[in-house]
């Protein structure tokens, strides 16, 4: 039988390689990203000096209120994420811990990941234009469209876009703003004939919105569980599928009536 120092010895001496490479795992870089929230963007408002969204070709009318476009921020594509960092982004609600290849593509150099990601905004943009045209019934070859929002890439801002493009050109009859005078914000995909989609990250985007003033949050149905962990003291969220029901949600709202929440 071992003595107890003999044992002693044996349990520090089988806990020094554990130690080790804890010690290495702590330094060593991580399959992860952390994000964390960004900016955040007025649609009916102007960025670096230019209007967000520029109509031609039918009379457009002077909105209230804003419409903001929210963000994410997370490490580069090839900045190192050790231990330290992704157990402070556990315990930190302003940070969320992302696999690295749910955010950038593997095997892509940082120019390649840049240009897919402007050119998802592109399309989101050209979607949006198509969405809100067509829930006012106006042909493109008439109406002119021009979106200025080109250096915040991926398509997130779609749903945001094309109730811009809407509130502007109030062509759905109903009259007065789509805020209400209410600064709202949110988040989603969208495609051309107005379904909305999710886009992952909406708890650090509804902060970045309760951080710049937003008191609504339009919300992605499929993650309204999600929008709901972090949020703000006193932000509304409401859920949406189509552009359709974004648009009926905030009529709602502005007449004072019962709309949608999560």
């Amino acid at each position: 039988m071992l003595s107890r120092l003999t044992r002693t010895r044996a349990l520090l001496l089988s806990g020094l390689p554990v130690l080790a490479l804890l010690g290495v795992a702590a330094f060593a870089p991580l399959p992860f990203t952390l994000a964390r929230p960004g900016s955040t963007s007025d649609v009916l408002g102007k960025h670096k000096g230019q209007e967000v969204i520029t109509i031609s070709g039918a009379p457009v009318r002077k909105t209230e209120g804003q419409l903001r476009m929210t963000t994410i921020v997370a490490t580069g594509p090839r900045v190192d994420v050790d231990l330290g960092d992704v157990v402070d982004g556990w315990f930190r609600a302003d940070r969320a811990v992302l696999p690295h290849d749910s955010v950038y593509p593997p095997g892509k150099t940082d120019a390649e990941i840049e240009k897919r990601n402007l050119a998802q905004m592109r399309e989101s943009q050209n979607s949006a234009v198509a969405a809100a045209l067509d829930h006012l019934g106006k042909s493109p070859e008439d109406v002119k469209v021009t979106l200025r929002l080109a250096d915040i890439g991926g398509p997130s801002a779609g749903l945001l876009f094309a109730l811009g493009i809407v509130d502007k050109l109030d062509g759905d009859g109903a009259g007065g703003d789509l805020t209400g005078g209410r600064t709202i914000a949110g988040t989603g995909t969208i495609t051309a004939d107005g379904k909305v989609g999710a886009v992952g990250g909406v708890s650090l985007k509804t902060q970045a919105a309760g951080r710049d003033g937003a008191t609504v949050f339009l919300v992605p149905k499929d993650e309204c569980s999600q929008a709901t962990s972090e949020l703000p003291d006193g932000m509304r969220l409401i859920p949406v599928t189509t552009l359709n029901d974004a648009v009926s949600s905030l009529r709602a709202l502005e007449r004072g009536a019962k709309a949608p929440s999560c």
